[in-house]
């Protein structure tokens, strides 16, 4: 049996924290290693212990969760960890600058603090295997929204690259879509379409589809752009 997925909760609020220590701790193949009350406290702790997944509030009272995610995933840090630290930041507010910005500086996504306990063990689980999270919805706000600035840039020299069937895919992702309504819609199998956006992120050089989201907004590509 592989070992359980160690999480990491950093909220300034306890009892929310124990509440979701509670869901996590109750699926077997997940383990609460931490709680921490401040991004300041989250860096020394990260510093000292192994952890897979960090819940990370986006609004602290000391360094917040964009600064707090900006130092746990310099390269520096990065450098000294056996395994990649992957973060999930948590919002009341949705998408905002500070999420966007933890987004920037490479987040995995972000889940509003009210979103269902299944929703959240599941994020964990995808985040862990290297997937970005967030819900649908979410993800077509982010290109909608003013929270990612448009920057009038050239289109990414990747673009060009990318086949017919992969830039149908790439439009899709963008908007939000899921694998499955990827496969839907273009009348593809999911591992297909798997295939497909592994390609995309590959060829585009972004490591997530969060981080594909953003790209597209900047440079002006689908959702309105």
């Amino acid at each position: 049996m592989s070992e359980p997925i160690r999480v990491v909760l950093v909220d300034d609020q306890p009892l929310f924290r124990a509440g979701v220590a509670a869901v996590v701790d109750a699926q077997s193949d997940l383990r609460v290693v931490g709680e921490v009350g401040t991004g300041a406290e989250a860096i020394e702790l990260l510093d000292r212990i192994d952890a897979d997944v960090v819940l990370l509030d986006i609004r602290m009272p000391d360094v917040d969760g964009a600064e707090a995610a900006r130092r746990l995933l310099s390269p520096e840090r990065a450098a000294r960890r056996p395994r990649p630290l992957r973060i999930i930041v948590l919002t009341t507010f949705g998408l905002d600058e500070r999420a966007r910005a933890a987004i920037d500086v490479g987040a995995s996504g972000f889940l509003l603090k009210d979103a269902s306990p299944e929703f959240l063990v599941a994020a964990i689980r995808a985040v862990h295997a290297g997937s970005a999270v967030a819900a649908t919805g979410d993800l077509a706000a982010l290109v909608r929204s003013g929270a990612v600035p448009r920057e009038a840039l050239a289109p990414p020299a990747g673009l060009a690259t990318l086949s017919d069937r992969e830039r149908l895919v790439f439009d899709a992702a963008i908007e939000g879509l899921s694998n499955a309504e990827i496969a839907a819609r273009l009348y593809l199998s999911e591992s297909t379409v798997k295939t497909h956006v592994s390609s995309v992120l590959s060829k585009l050089g972004v490591r997530d589809r969060v981080q594909l989201v953003v790209l597209a907004h900047r440079h002006g590509l689908g959702g309105g752009g």
